[in-house]
């Protein structure tokens, strides 16, 4: 039973392993893409599968004002 405790995770890992090899290896893509340095100091991926139209980007939060208080009367 503890030969099956110490192997099972190291077989399990195994298998997840070559299950993620043989997904990127089906997923059809010649050009990894590469990063290339900007000018302003950040860095772009250029090339590689994925296109701009795949990614989901959420509208930006409407951002309400807040009611401006009533002026209470000092008396």
């Amino acid at each position: 039973m503890t030969r099956l405790r110490t192997t099972a995770p190291l077989l399990l890992a195994a298998g997840l392993a070559a299950l993620a090899v043989a997904t990127v290896h089906g997923a059809g893509c010649a050009d990894p893409g590469r990063y290339e340095a900007r000018g302003d100091g950040t860095w772009s991926l250029v090339g590689g599968c994925v296109d701009p139209d795949d990614l989901v980007v959420p509208p930006p939060p409407v951002v309400q004002q807040p009611a401006p208080s009533p002026e209470q009367s000092r008396s």
